[in-house]
C-alpha cells in the first residue's frame, strides 16, 4: 500500500481538512447518500442482535464505542437503543459538538466524546462490550489499522466484540484523492485482521444498497 499512500502525514492532514468542510448532517456523513441510512441501520441491527444481549454466552449491553462517529448517526439509531452507554470518537470537533444536539435526550447516556484520529486513539482498557468501526478504516494506513485493532482488542470486556463495516473493493487497493482514503478488497482486509491477532466470527454482505456504490461488508471480530 506504500505506493498508494506516498506521504503519511499528508494522507491524514488532507482527510482532516476534507471532513472540516463537510456539512454536519446525515447526508454529509453519508457522502450524499442519506437515503441509505435506514437500510444501513437495519442491516447492522440484524447483524449485531445475534451477539448482543443479557443471555449467557452473548456480548453484554453495557458500553459501546462508535469509531468515526461523526454526528452520532449510528450511536443514535443502532448503539444507544442496544447499550446503556456509548462513547464517540471522531477527528472532527464540529461533528462531535453537533452530536450533542442531534442525540437530543439520549445525549445524557453518552459518557465520552473523544476528538482524535483513530491512528492516535487508545480505547480505555477493558471498557467496551462492542467497538463499532464503520466507514472509517480507509482513513488509516495498513500498519496503523493493525495497531488500532490491537488496541481495540485491549479495550474489550470479556466476551466483547469488534465490528468493522466498510466499503470493499473488487480487487486491490483503490485510493480516493477527494477525501484522502483508500478502499481495500476483502482479502487484504482479512489479512490485516489476521495481523492484528483477531479472528473473524462472522462476515456478511450488506444487502439492498445502490448498485453504483462499493459492496459493503460487516465483519465481527474477536
Amino acid at each position: 500500500m506504500g505506493d498508494v499512500i506516498k506521504e503519511e502525514g499528508a494522507f491524514y492532514s488532507k482527510a482532516e481538512d476534507y471532513w472540516k468542510h463537510v456539512a454536519p448532517t446525515v447526508d454529509g456523513m453519508l457522502g450524499g447518500y442519506g437515503t441509505i441510512s435506514n437500510v444501513d441501520i437495519n442491516g447492522s441491527k440484524k447483524f449485531l442482535e445475534r451477539y448482543v444481549g443479557e443471555e449467557e454466552g452473548k456480548t453484554g449491553c453495557g458500553v459501546a464505542l462508535d469509531c468515526g462517529a461523526g454526528i452520532g448517526r449510528i450511536t443514535k439509531r443502532l448503539l444507544l437503543p442496544m447499550f446503556r452507554t456509548v462513547d464517540l470518537v471522531d477527528v472532527t470537533q464540529e461533528f462531535l459538538d453537533k452530536a450533542k444536539t442531534y442525540l437530543a435526550e439520549d445525549a445524557k447516556r453518552v459518557e465520552n466524546y473523544f476528538c482524535v484520529g483513530l491512528q492516535d486513539f487508545k480505547p480505555l482498557p477493558g471498557r467496551y462490550d462492542v467497538i463499532w468501526i464503520q466507514w472509517v478504516i480507509g482513513h488509516l494506513t495498513d500498519d496503523h489499522l493493525v495497531e488500532f485493532l490491537r488496541r481495540c482488542q485491549g479495550g474489550l470486556r470479556p466476551g466483547g466484540l469488534i465490528v468493522i463495516k466498510d466499503n470493499v473493493a473488487f480487487e486491490g487497493v483503490i485510493p480516493d484523492e477527494v477525501d484522502s482514503s483508500v478502499c481495500r478488497d476483502l482479502d487484504l482486509l482479512k489479512r490485516i485482521v489476521q495481523r492484528a491477532g483477531l479472528g473473524i466470527v462472522r462476515e456478511e454482505l450488506q444487502r439492498d444498497f445502490p448498485e453504483e456504490i462499493y459492496e459493503v461488508w460487516m465483519l465481527a471480530l474477536r
